[in-house]
């Protein structure tokens, strides 16, 4: 090939031919060949070539700006050296040892190689990535073509080395589009392991991850402002075959770029799935949620339950056609004369026809009466000494309230201690932080202006009127008097401060006040109000103007990792403590990541969140506490621009604990009413003068006081022995012992009043042998209630555990103080009524006489005349029938749609600061909680396999922990998750990789082979920690991992090497004495998670995700059988309890009702039927209750399971008095006998149950706390009202239908008496035989006139309470007892 002239004198200049004609010509020849040279683009020739110093126009550059000097010349065939360190830097430029040219020199080569370091520190972990990137880079520096693919447009004269060079500070880089495409695509899903997000975000300006493309992702690296390109790059992206503003002789570069899916051609493995879609294995998408239950495009259940609505009315129908038809034919052969009486209390009975059920009921009835009786008689003749014996046993209880221990912990409340979140708690909390404390607030400008902003590098910018320079000005003057914080600890015994506190995730052991982790806006400027004020003159493409904060603004929130933004205002965008500020922590109500028109200004102050017996954990609450004084403080003002929400950690503890202090006075309001209610409805008034004489003050203040001692020696006891009390006990447990206390002293009481004393009876023996016939009742109800409530405490959840003991001994005490005290205190009270003493003023008597008449009062009269006969009427019954069967059906399809949960705000009361927030962090917070994925010890992490089941980088498994969690992503509305896991591993490894510059060993110096951070200078630090692999998949042996995995935890991230593991890492890794990894945990983020039912599911979808992983990490060899992988996030132990509790409720009201069916059977003398006819009309409250709670928006939780629990104890009251009522009734039919429980019973129970209960109930609906409105004045409203219609309305109809037959042991035993006491009457025989005659004449009326005989009012009747009282009721033809010669001689009464 000939040499032209102009390769001559370069070779003149190079010194590779003598010069041999005169200086003069030789320069102007070389000069025209120059000026020719510089319009030519040849292959073969460099645009520059070597360093000539540094680049006068860039200021405040991250590394040091070195230009190359203009010089066009051939490229350089290079020494061996020379071609050695170009094959490391720029292998894809390897032509071979000496066939190989290059416009690069050596020193180039070493300052590209420390300019790809910083890109690839974050790029490595994909290599082709890596090879890409660092691809157009030599080609635009070292190719041997240079000339062809640059074009120089700016350059400068500096002096370097003693002379002036002409340097390159700006060209132009011709790329085809397809090159650049191909390299971008490679390149944009690299994930950053610390953050989750993407590298190219890093790396492409204020377009972020989301808007960047190649031709952005290009002008970026080319541009000088961004403090890492040392000169200017217009890269020009041209399409294939297109020339037009192509300079003549460009060729744009149209190499081929390698898919992030292939290998390197220095044998690098192709990317990871989580860096490279391509890569990633073809996977099946998420099986689809179940679908709803339909039948016929309806609602199965509701389909199922009107099905058996029809079914049951059906079947109740036909019960009742078929009763007709049988009463029909039962009178026709009554009238044909085949049976003599129609009802079994008109025929002598039979021992023989008495069963065994009748007598054990009978034996059962008798012994607890006459025991009863006989301690009645006792007690009430003993008043004085057992009222002190009460007295000391409740002290000697009570005294253990000095021990008491309130729990306030929701933890402790809420979650079991052996439960698994509980536990997960635990052992995260045992290796790790608990997680840090927020204090943080949310500012609004509702009605604030916005603007629009023509900026020189972004355009036109909407910005709304929260982002305004004014108002940040303002944000951050609050934050700094926050910051400003000082108070005297006496824990510390010392001035504290923010910094005593704070979370310093960079500088833990000692941190300053900068160190602290405080997010917000004015962290994009350091917290500098110069920063903030700032601006310059800025010129772009020609363009001048200003730039200021918003400028720098747009950048950061786009870019928030960068050290450096691209405007002349030069302003770093990491925050003073030297970490990033995410956008979603600094602003918010943004959509598609348009941050500059957010609604929302967040400051956020982090705190360690301290053990609660550690002396910190004090002052960070006095901390917080100071917080919320400034901030509320700063809202009141006048001058405040800001509408805002703000919260700190302990506010919620703090004001449950106010609304409860606030709350106090409505319970006791609550209380007041109920015992003016029970002191004037237990009084028996017969005259205006003897008001004070027959009112109840004193009895009703005894039972209430009774009440407070069985509460309060319930207390105690369990204080004794260490079991912690709550506020749920505190406000529950009374309600429910006075409504069982209260319905027995009512019972007791009314019963008394109703009854008339025997002749030459005592007082005494009166009350006792009152006592003797409602004790019984009583007893059912307490045992029944005491046993469900014990058997509650299998329960699980603490709350309810120590609930349901707590109840189960106060109600036992209450029975036993109703048996002692009350019953003493009510013999008291009747001798000061027998002397006609006035209540209180004991000494004032008056002279009008008691009444010598019984009083029933109003009640008893009105439902025997009115309510019963109204209730029982067969129409009504019907109504009834089919009202309470459909209340039933509906309830049982609404209870499957009852929403399940607890959402955070019904904790705190109206009017709290805390619902503000909870508003304003739904409606603009943009990034749910984060989630820890925290691995057990068991598990080789510095085994090749080990690592490679763990990290996502190449070479990684696809299914590895960290991928999977990856894979769960890309369903965010499935699994909840909406940003990947960190990776310690993976930036572990990252770290390690010699194409980065973090992991090197001091060559020199006291330090020699240890440790050398990044910020060494690269002299004293010669040596990479590891060599290079072929294949680009580094992975340290044993000794390695172990020797260098402290220094990465330890190493502070800066820009010379962003993946040091300080901060993000530090805390993430756990390690024995020994070196073995213990604990870990990979952090991941959450989607915005709002309702209960989200936060639940989150948790279910992440235990699935990680018991997932755990079975393939068992499966590494090595792995210990008990290794685990367990999600771990703060929320998760409150939330816990919603995926069990529907079974957990179940199983505690299952074993609630149990109980109150075997008493019932066992104290009825196993009368079955009774004990299940109580139990279904308990199990009908308890459903419709819950029916009730889906229709009026009461959600299903721990505090409703406790009040369901409540309901079953409630609801005996309702229920069991009128069942045995009724089964003890002689009554002819079971209409009288449910018509006789009703006005009895029921009158009693409508008393002490119902209107005890709603006084109370209603007055809470004043209390300000949310819980209490809806947990305990609307449920127990309902459970109130419900009982009352369930007890009084359906079950003396249901009795009326189904109930069981007339007890004969009972009815022969009246019968017995009956003949017994005429044996004894001083009446001579004939009375008798007229009274046949009269009898016999009725009797003949009445069967022609009705099937049912009326009862003569003349004849003496029994009492169905108890076989020797005489009632208006039952009546028993005694002449035919007299004249029956058989039923004399079975029963001994023969001598008539």
């Amino acid at each position: 090939m000939p040499i032209t002239g102009c390769e001559v004198l370069w070779n003149i200049v190079l010194g590779k031919i003598s010069m041999s004609r005169g200086h003069v010509i030789v320069l102007l020849t070389l000069l025209a060949c120059l000026v020719v040279s510089g319009s030519r683009h040849e292959p073969g020739y460099c645009a520059f070539y070597e360093e000539c110093g540094k680049n006068p126009s860039v200021e405040g550059s991250l590394i040091p700006p070195i230009v190359p000097c203009l010089n066009y010349s051939p490229a350089r065939v290079l020494n061996p050296e020379h071609y050695r360190r170009l094959k490391e830097v720029c292998p894809m430029l390897d032509r071979g040892e000496n066939l190989t040219t290059a416009c690069c020199s050596v020193n180039q080569l070493k300052s590209l190689e420390t300019s790809l370091m910083l890109s690839k520190a974050v790029l490595i972990r994909c290599p082709s990535c890596a090879d890409n990137f660092a691809h157009f880079h030599c080609i635009n520096t070292c190719s041997s073509n240079q000339s062809t693919t640059v074009n120089v447009t700016r350059t400068l004269n500096v002096t370097y080395m003693g002379a002036v060079r002409e340097v390159v500070v700006a060209y132009q880089a011709y790329l085809s589009v397809t090159f650049a495409d191909d390299a971008f695509d490679s390149c944009k899903s690299v994930r950053i392991p610390a953050t989750g997000g993407y590298a190219i975000a890093t790396m492409c300006g204020r377009y972020g991850s989301a808007l960047c493309n190649a031709q952005r992702w290009y002008d970026f690296q080319g541009d000088s402002s961004n403090g890492l390109a040392p000169l200017d790059i217009d890269f020009r992206l041209i399409p294939d075959g297109v020339t037009e503003g192509v300079p003549s002789g460009i060729v744009p570069y149209n190499g081929r770029a390698l898919g992030c899916n292939e290998m390197t051609p220095t044998g690098g493995e192709v990317c990871s799935c989580q860096d490279c879609q391509a890569s990633c294995p073809v996977l099946p998408p998420p099986p689809a949620l179940p679908p709803t239950f339909t039948i016929n495009g309806v609602d199965g259940y509701l389909v199922i339950c009107v099905i058996l609505f029809c079914v049951l009315i059906l079947a109740f129908l036909i019960y009742l056609v078929t009763g007709v038809v049988v009463k029909k034919m039962k009178k026709g052969r009554r009238s044909s004369g085949e049976t003599n009486k129609n009802s079994v209390t008109e025929r002598l009975i039979s021992p023989s026809e008495v069963t065994c059920v009748d007598k054990n009921s009978l034996t059962a009835q008798e012994f607890l009466g006459s025991w009863f009786q006989a301690w009645g008689t006792i007690i009430a003749s003993h008043p004085g000494w057992v009222l002190l014996a009460s007295a000391v046993v409740v002290g000697a209880f009570a005294t253990g309230l000095m021990h008491i221990e309130l729990t306030t912990d929701p933890v402790q409340l809420w979650s079991a201690p052996d439960s698994r979140a509980r536990k997960e708690k635990d052992l995260h909390d045992k290796y790790f932080d608990p997680f840090f404390r927020t204090n943080q607030l949310i500012l609004t400008a509702p009605g604030r202006p916005g603007q629009l902003y023509d900026s020189l590098l972004f355009g036109k910018q909407n910005f709304s009127g929260i982002i305004a320079k004014d108002l940040i000005l303002e944000l951050l003057a609050l934050q700094k008097e926050i910051q400003s914080i000082e108070f005297w600890s006496d824990d510390l015994n010392r001035t504290a401060s923010l910094k005593d506190v704070c979370f310093a995730p960079l500088n833990p052991s000692n941190p300053s006040l900068a160190d602290c982790a405080v997010n917000s806006l004015p962290q994009y400027f350091q917290n500098s109000v110069d920063n903030i004020n700032k601006k310059v003159n800025m010129t772009e493409l020609g363009v001048t103007k200003e730039v200021d904060w918003r400028d720098h603004f747009i950048y950061c929130v786009n870019s928030p990792l960068s050290f450096k933004d691209i405007t002349d205002l030069k302003l770093s965008c990491m925050a003073d403590y030297g970490a990033p500020v995410f956008p979603f922590l600094a602003v918010g109500g943004y959509e598609n990541d348009d941050y500059t028109v957010a609604e929302a200004l967040i400051l956020t102050f982090s705190l360690n969140n301290y053990p609660r017996d550690d002396a910190k954990f004090n002052v960070a609450l006095e901390w917080e506490k100071k917080f919320l004084d400034i901030v509320q403080e700063y809202q009141k003002s006048p001058g405040n621009p800001f509408t805002f929400a703000y919260m700190a950690e302990r506010s919620l503890e703090d004001e449950i604990n106010r609304t409860t202090v606030e709350d106090i006075p409505i319970f006791m309001i609550s209380y007041i009413v109920i015992f003016v209610y029970i002191s004037v409805a237990l009084g028996e008034y017969t005259s205006f003068s003897r008001i004070l004489v027959d009112s109840k003050f004193l009895v009703g203040l005894g039972g209430i006081l009774v009440v407070g001692c069985s509460v309060l020696a319930s207390m105690g006891f369990y204080a004794w022995i260490g079991i912690p009390s709550s506020l749920i006990i505190l406000q529950v447990v009374p309600f429910l012992v006075l409504a069982v206390g209260a319905d027995n002293i009512f019972i007791f009481v009314l019963e008394y009043q109703r009854d008339a004393r025997m002749p030459n009876e005592k007082r005494e023996e009166q009350i006792g042998r009152v006592l003797g016939k409602v004790a019984p009742s009583m007893l059912l109800c307490s045992v029944s209630e005491s046993v469900c409530f014990f058997l509650g405490a299998l329960s699980t959840m603490p709350a309810v555990k120590s609930f349901a003991l707590y109840a189960a001994l106060a109600v036992v005490l209450d029975f036993v103080l109703q048996m002692t005290a009350f019953v003493a205190l009510l013999s008291l009270d009747c001798r000061r009524q027998d002397r006609n003493r006035c209540e209180i003023l004991c000494c004032v008597t008056v002279k009008t006489p008691a009444p010598t008449k019984p009083n029933e009062g109003f009640l008893l009269p009105l439902m025997r005349k009115y309510y019963a006969p109204v209730l029982l009427h067969p129409a009504t019954r019907i109504i009834v029938m089919v009202v309470f069967i459909f209340m039933f059906m509906s309830s049982i399809y609404l209870m499957l749609h009852v929403t399940v949960g607890l959402d955070q705000e019904l904790a705190m009361p109206n009017g709290s600061y805390m619902l503000e927030y909870f508003k304003y962090l739904y409606t603009y917070f943009e990034v749910g909680v984060p989630t820890y994925f925290v691995t057990t010890k068991g598990f080789n992490f510095n085994s090749i396999e080990g690592m490679n089941a763990v990290c996502s980088s190449v070479g990684c498994d696809p299914f590895s922990l960290t991928q999977k969690i990856q894979y769960a992503t890309e369903y965010p509305q499935r699994s909840y998750l909406a940003v990947p896991a960190n990776s310690w591993v993976d930036d572990f490894i990252d770290w390690l990789n010699p194409g980065s510059k973090c992991c090197r060993l001091y060559t020199q110096g006291p330090n020699k082979g240890q440790f050398c951070p990044a910020s060494e200078p690269l002299l004293m630090c010669m040596r990479k920690c590891m060599s290079a692999p072929a294949n680009g998949v580094l992975r340290p042996n044993t000794t390695e991992f172990s020797r260098f995995l402290p220094d990465f935890l330890g190493n502070r991230p800066d820009l010379q090497c962003p993946k040091g593991g300080l901060g993000a890492y530090d805390k993430a890794v756990v390690r024995d004495p020994d070196g073995e990894i213990i604990a870990t945990r990979f952090m991941a983020y959450h989607t915005t998670l709002t309702t209960s039912k989200e936060f639940t599911a989150a948790l279910k979808i992440a235990r699935e995700l990680a018991h997932n992983i755990t079975l393939s990490m068992r499966n590494i060899t090595g792995t210990s059988p008990d290794f685990e992988v367990f999600p771990y996030t703060v929320t998760y132990v409150f939330y816990e309890q919603y995926l069990t509790i529907v079974y957990e409720g179940l199983f505690n009201i299952s074993l609630c009702l149990l109980p109150t069916f075997v008493v019932c059977c066992l104290l009825l003398g196993m009368d079955v039927l009774s004990g299940a006819l109580n139990l279904l009309t308990i199990i009908m409250i308890t459903v419709d209750t819950v029916g009730v709670m889906t229709l009026w928006g009461i959600d299903y939780n721990a505090v409703a399971l406790i009040n369901l629990v409540t309901a079953v104890g409630i609801s005996v009251e309702f229920v069991s008095h009128m069942t045995r009522s009724f089964a003890l009734s002689t009554q002819p039919t079971h209409i009288e006998r449910a018509k006789e429980a009703t006005a009895n019973m029921g009158s009693a129970v409508f008393a002490g149950v119902a209107m005890t209960n709603l006084p109370g109930i209603v007055v809470l609906a004043f209390a300000k706390a949310q819980l209490i409105q809806i947990f305990f004045f609307r449920l127990n409203l309902v459970i109130t009202l419900l009982g009352m219609a369930h007890g009084l309305v359906f079950l003396p109809v249901l009795l009326s239908y189904f109930g069981p037959g007339v007890n004969k042991a009972v009815l022969l035993k009246k019968q017995q008496a009956k003949a017994q006491s005429m044996e004894l009457s001083s009446d001579s025989l004939h009375v008798y035989d007229n009274r046949i005659f009269e009898d016999q004449e009725k009797n003949t009326n009445q069967d022609r006139t009705q099937t049912t005989p009326a009862k003569p009012s003349n004849q003496q009747t029994l009492d169905t309470g108890n076989p020797g009282k005489v009632s208006t009721e039952d009546t028993v033809p005694l002449p035919d007892i007299i004249h029956n010669e058989q039923y004399k001689k079975e029963t001994g009464v023969d001598h008539f």
